[in-house]
């Protein structure tokens, strides 16, 4: 670790160092952080092993990265980091590290929500919507959101009321498709897969994994189309029709 801290004072050194890394900051920085922490994800996906261990390492960089950058401006260092979240698991595991019984897995997640809420108080944040990254993917922020106003009872009673809804905003979707309102377009869009990300929370999935799973579907599928018709060139002339005969070919053989 201290080789790689080292490593990270060489390449911020102003006369020393890499230009490039000499120029950046935090804001410039960040889309790389979150760009590696999609790679750590896609890894853990794929049961690639070598290439995790890889990407792991890129991720974190990247919080050595920002803890230079703070540290060259006197906020904090990476020991600062490091000792914040080893007193924070600290903190949040009494029933390890300390003498609460906890009862199961359930107990321990409100324990571990207690404390959460109380850490948002000591930071000034009062209301259920405090704390929640706004540079958080829309789909993750939604369960967020929904999570937080779950906790005084505000959430859908069944998968089923949350259904209906969706077909509720489908409607209102299309009246705005109808009057050629694009505002309300986007609008009512937005409220359809706000809803349909709280299906997915009362049917317990993850909608960035379901969305993910369908992503490499479609690709898959489009890949083995391209192939079956002898490249992509060949998709072009082909017409809708018969793209979406062969689409429904290639189906067949990757459900």
């Amino acid at each position: 670790m201290l080789q790689l801290l080292e490593i990270m004072q060489r390449l911020r050194d102003p006369d020393n160092g890499c230009p490039w890394d000499v120029q950046q900051d935090f804001s410039t920085i960040a889309p790389y952080t979150i760009e590696e922490a999609y790679e750590v994800a896609d890894a853990i996906a794929r049961n690639d092993m070598a290439d995790l261990r890889d990407e792991l390492g890129d991720l974190l960089l990247q919080v050595v990265f920002h803890a230079q950058m703070a540290s060259e401006q006197g906020s904090f260092d990476f020991d600062a980091v490091h000792q914040a979240v080893c007193d924070k698991m600290l903190r949040r595991h009494p029933h390890v590290f300390a003498n609460l019984e906890i009862r199961d897995a359930a107990h321990q997640k409100q324990v571990w929500e207690d404390y959460k809420t109380k850490e948002r108080q000591q930071k000034g944040e009062h209301s259920l919507m405090d704390g929640i990254p706004a540079g958080m993917a829309e789909l993750q922020r939604a369960v967020k959101l929904q999570k937080r106003a779950r906790k005084v009872g505000f959430d859908w009673s069944s998968a089923d009321a949350v259904v209906a809804k969706i077909d509720e905003e489908l409607s209102e979707l299309r009246q705005a498709m109808s009057a050629g309102d694009h505002d309300a377009m986007e609008d009512e869009l937005g409220d359809l897969l706000f809803a349909a990300v709280n299906l997915a929370r009362q049917l317990e999935i993850d909608p960035g994994s379901a969305l993910r799973r369908s992503n490499a579907k479609f690709e898959q599928r489009f890949r083995a189309m391209e192939a079956a018709a002898g490249g992509h060139a060949a998709l072009d002339p082909m017409g809708l029709a018969d793209m979406e005969t062969l689409w429904q070919e290639v189906k067949k053989h990757h459900e």
